[in-house]
């Protein structure tokens, strides 16, 4: 059995609570938005290499390289100024240490952030009504939870009526098994779209944002019901359960921002998806590979010593390996886009950078 990392960390930018067991009260403001770059080191081990930096510093220059002049990431006919690759493309900068305005990246951080302010309807809806795009409650949720973390970092006066309303529309489409689905409407639920409107919700109440505890505890709900015997996840509760480890990384790391930090399910699925341990076999679940890492990577770094110390190094040197001469990673499965690859390898690669307060212990 793995143990746990204790979850202290200090100078983080704020402070992490449970959602369900804490009153809803503002969390502190933050006091310093452009941290220091440090790593975080475990039993003594340089987990950012000079190797992996540079690997970091090239995606982040690819990454930057291909935003729109409206501050957009996407590209595709699909996935064209697509506000979940923005939301996740300007969190891969977030997480170096760039704010808006400040830093290398700040121009591109800002101009990401008022791309999305600028698509938030008056409903809350984050949308690019321009452009297809495949499951827009997705996008919805990547979008709020950037915003959730600059506010977080910089309490931008002008983005705090907006992100109210988007944490309340999150709120207000969650169906009757606790989940939520492709559209903005309570009506079908999976584990995937699920997980990004809780993780949303979870970075807008660590910065204030009032989230009600009904809404975490039904969530939970379903999370849970989600889980096999063998500790994975299944897609829907209405589906034939075959657990995968993308969706059961999800389903782990849904549970951590549901304030469930301990327990046989979080015990039963992190072991499960330590069957799963990069191995340098970086074909495996291609169609959903950086989706997969995205938070499994997260899932590690929550659970603890062991964990984290054997799976950051795997995927840290799989993907470094992956990256491609000019700085990006591949889409072999053709499904997404350039951008949504290099931003997920970039925020897997950082995580020891502890600056995204949605990510800290």
């Amino acid at each position: 059995m793995f143990e746990r990392i204790r979850r202290s960390r200090t100078g983080a930018l704020l402070a992490v609570f449970s959602l369900s067991a804490v009153s809803l009260c503002a969390m502190p403001a933050v006091t310093n938005a452009y941290p220091p770059q440090r790593t975080v080191e475990t039993s003594g081990m340089e987990l950012i290499t000079a190797e992996t930096q540079r690997a970091i510093d090239s995606g982040l220059a690819s990454l930057a390289s291909r935003q729109a002049p409206d501050g957009s990431f996407g590209s595709g006919s699909i996935y064209r100024k697509n506000v979940a690759v923005t939301g996740l493309a300007g969190m891969a900068f977030l997480s170096a240490g760039h704010t808006p305005g400040r830093g290398k990246y700040g121009e591109v951080v800002q101009k990401a952030t008022d791309y999305l302010l600028a698509r938030c309807r008056p409903n809350g809806f984050i949308v690019e009504d321009e452009g297809r795009t495949h499951g827009p409650m997705y996008g919805h949720g990547f979008a709020t939870l950037f915003l959730a973390e600059v506010y977080g970092m910089t309490q931008r006066k002008d983005i705090r009526p907006k992100l109210e309303k988007a944490v309340s529309l999150i709120i207000n489409t969650q169906n009757t098994e606790g989940g939520w689905r492709y559209d903005p409407v309570p009506k079908e639920a999976d584990l995937s779209v699920t997980v990004c409107q809780i993780m949303a919700l979870r970075a807008a109440r660590n910065c204030g944002i009032y989230v009600p505890k009904s809404t975490v505890d039904h969530c939970t709900e379903y999370v849970r019901k989600s889980q096999n015997t063998d500790g994975g996840f299944r897609y829907q509760l209405v589906r034939r359960a075959e657990s995968a480890f993308p969706r059961s990384a999800a389903g782990v790391v849904a549970l951590y921002s549901a304030g469930i930090y301990e327990g046989r399910e979080l015990t039963n699925g992190l072991d499960y998806l330590m069957k799963y341990l990069p191995q340098g076999d970086i074909f495996r679940f291609e169609s959903n590979y950086y989706y997969g890492h995205y938070y499994a990577v997260q899932a590690m770094w929550h659970a603890g010593e062991n964990y984290w110390a054997r799976w950051y190094p795997a995927i840290r040197d799989e993907l470094v390996r992956r990256q491609l001469p000019n700085g990006s990673w591949p889409d072999n499965s053709q499904i997404i886009c350039n951008e949504y690859n290099t931003a997920m390898a970039c925020l897997v690669l950082q995580m020891p950078n502890n600056y995204l307060p949605i990510f800290q212990r």
